[in-house]
């Protein structure tokens, strides 16, 4: 029981370093805007299917790696990502029985809260956005959530993480 407990952690922990892997992953300066919200929809994933494992504090400290590896002010990304992780676990339930367009709606719907939130704080540090680009990994982040879903729900089930 013990073992399939540290299997399941390891899992996650994997899955959150392969999101931020791809978060640091260079991109041309064209797409550089288009980049999903990786560590987000991974965050969203964990905690709408193990709620009980991956929550706020999961997000928190997420959050303050995030910062350091894209070297924002700290605490920024973890804000963010500490309200995106309130609202799943507050209505996981609701949207695991969404189908997975519904699901993405929403996953677009949290990524745009948690943009606006870092939009905030650029704001008060007198950072404006460059363009209206900014709000393009929202878009993204939704049409990749089918996939990215159905991979870590595969992993899931395979490696029997709960």
């Amino acid at each position: 029981m013990n073992e399939q407990k540290q299997k399941g952690g390891v899992i996650i922990v994997c899955s959150f370093i392969a999101a931020f892997m791809m978060t640091a992953l260079p991109l041309p300066e064209w797409a550089a805007n288009w980049r999903p919200a990786w560590v987000a929809m991974v965050l969203i994933y964990w905690c709408m299917a193990l709620p009980n494992k991956v929550s706020i504090g999961m997000a928190w400290s997420t959050g303050i790696i995030l910062d350091v590896l894209q070297g924002t002010l700290l605490g920024q990304n973890a804000l963010g990502l500490t309200v995106l992780a309130y609202f799943t676990v507050k209505v996981h339930q609701r949207i695991r029985m969404f189908p997975l367009t519904q699901q993405a709606l929403f996953v677009m719907f949290l990524i745009l809260i948690y943009q606006l939130l870092s939009l905030w704080v650029r704001g008060l540090m007198g950072v404006p956005p460059r363009s209206w680009t900014y709000w393009t990994p929202a878009i993204t982040s939704m049409l990749l959530w089918p996939w990215l879903f159905i991979i870590l729900r595969d992993i899931r089930r395979k490696y029997q993480v709960s």
